[in-house]
């Protein structure tokens, strides 16, 4: 019983994880033509949110490793899945760290960019989850 509401928990916080790295980016490259403090803001929700996915991503490996005392066995296809959503994630935190640290010497052009390149890896990782999910 506690190991499905353990489940159900990180998969809560998977999911608005998931939301955010889709939708603030989408969001953002609409907007991104103005130089405005609002993609500030979204760009450390973006890069909190990938950070909320790595961590909870680790957490479905957790929670089986504590009832189960092993890992997820991934092969092939869901293996593939899994380190492609790790790469999106460490490549979604360092172009929010860069964004933060350098886009207002950035022109508009490279703030449109940034958030086309954010919002194609949160499309990538939300894609590879569904891989992930149905061959693991």
């Amino acid at each position: 019983m506690f190991e499905n509401l353990n489940y159900a928990i990180v998969q809560l916080v998977h999911n608005f994880g998931a939301a955010a790295v889709v939708g603030f980016p989408v969001l953002g490259w609409y907007i991104s033509g103005q130089a405005s403090p609002v993609l500030r803001k979204f760009a450390w929700i973006v890069g909190l949110s990938w950070a909320i996915q790595a961590m909870s991503g680790a957490g479905f490996g957790a929670v089986s490793y504590y009832y189960y005392q092993t890992f997820p066995d991934l092969h092939g296809i869901a293996f593939a899945a899994l380190l492609t959503k790790i790469f999106c994630a460490a490549g979604g935190v360092v172009i929010a760290v860069k964004y933060l640290r350098q886009s207002a010497a950035w022109t508009p052009k490279q703030r449109r960019s940034a958030w086309g390149l954010l919002s194609l890896l949160g499309v990538t990782a939300l894609s590879a989850a569904a891989f992930l999910r149905w061959y693991a």
